[in-house]
């Protein structure tokens, strides 16, 4: 990740609260890292969010960020030199053709609800306006923020200033122990053990088969170079359909060792999923999905988990829920046009 640095000085935020002892600055480096981890964890049980962050997650995320100089596009609200607060924002182009720019942050429960909350998203549209300003002025552009469902308070700062509910996604669950359907391989299809010459060929197939979704963004050299050294990266639980030389489908399954050990469960994920459209219509993920639980029952873990886009075109939802999967988190994701 190419970096340059901005100055380190105090720096000033139109609209921010009186607050004693209040400064900003922008990011400085690995030293931020506990206090983003910080800032987090003071946040996590308020807001009900089950994630389990690590100093090496984040250090894995901001070694391979793409389209986001943290030096530049990330700030961090202290009193009194501890940390109450941060935010980071970022773009991508969509496959539409629509350029999203991005904004993301927490504020620590008890600096709430004095107007910390919206002197940061303004500054966040502040700085998303100038990155703008580098991509073509007839492109349709949009701020986009995300959000879990329980998170009240985020909504109705969204809202109050001009945001609109998009889309929605659940995260499912399923218990391992449950009955399985029926659900062979169509005729044709083989699945084998991945070998690392498969492994570019499946994430270019991953990448064709999600092409047409929503928030689709094309990939790049370094977000394969992300994927490969991620931390849950285990390409001997993924479950690949081939016919002949051709990818079909996939289900790349993997497990989140930290939020395990966090939460005390032993949870597989059989996500992302995937068929490339010449094999969709033939049971292909079905098929995959069922072997990916049933691999999990046999290692021993209590349940599998996926995420779903509950407006995907190709009936998703139906699948999983057909599977057994069961909705206990919903996510959000807002908008509002850049003009």
């Amino acid at each position: 990740m190419s970096i340059t640095t901005e100055t380190q000085e105090n720096l000033e935020i139109t609209g921010a609260p009186p607050i004693p002892g209040l400064r900003f600055r922008y990011f400085q480096g690995e030293s931020d890292y506990p206090k983003i981890l910080d800032v987090f964890n003071a946040c996590r049980e308020v807001d009900e969010i089950e994630y389990a962050m690590t100093i090496e997650g984040i250090a894995h995320n901001y070694e391979h960020l793409e389209r986001c100089n943290p030096f530049t596009d990330m700030i961090f609200a202290e009193v009194d030199g501890h940390p109450i607060a941060y935010s980071r924002v970022g773009w991508f182009l969509e496959g539409s053709g629509d350029y999203i720019y991005y904004a993301l942050g927490w504020i620590k429960p008890e600096w709430r609800r004095n107007g910390l909350g919206t002197a940061i998203l303004k500054h966040n549209e502040r700085r998303i306006r100038k990155i703008a300003t580098e991509h073509p002025a007839e492109a349709q552009k949009y701020f986009q923020n995300d959000h879990e469902g329980q998170q009240v308070g985020v909504a109705a700062l969204l809202k109050a200033n001009g945001y609109q509910e998009v889309r929605w996604g659940y995260r499912m669950t399923r218990p391992t122990g449950d009955p399985l359907p029926e659900a062979p391989l169509p005729p044709g299809m083989k699945v084998r053990p991945v070998t690392e010459a498969d492994i570019r060929p499946i994430w270019e197939a991953a990448h064709e088969a999600f092409s047409e979704s929503w928030g689709f963004a094309p990939a790049t050299e370094e977000g394969y170079q992300r994927w490969i050294s991620g931390l849950y990266f285990d390409p001997s639980l993924w479950k690949v359909a081939w016919d002949g030389k051709q990818v079909a489908g996939m289900v790349l399954n993997f497990v989140d060792t930290d939020y395990n050990r966090e939460y005390g469960i032993q949870r597989g994920w059989t996500d992302p999923i995937c068929v490339r459209k010449p094999w969709r219509r033939r049971g292909l993920a079905r098929a995959l999905l069922v072997q990916s639980i049933e691999m999990f029952r046999q290692m021993g873990f209590d349940e599998t988990a996926l995420g779903v886009d509950t407006q995907n075109p190709n009936r998703a939802l139906d699948l999983y829920a057909g599977v057994g999967y069961k909705m206990i988190r919903e996510g959000i994701t807002y908008r509002k046009p850049l003009a």
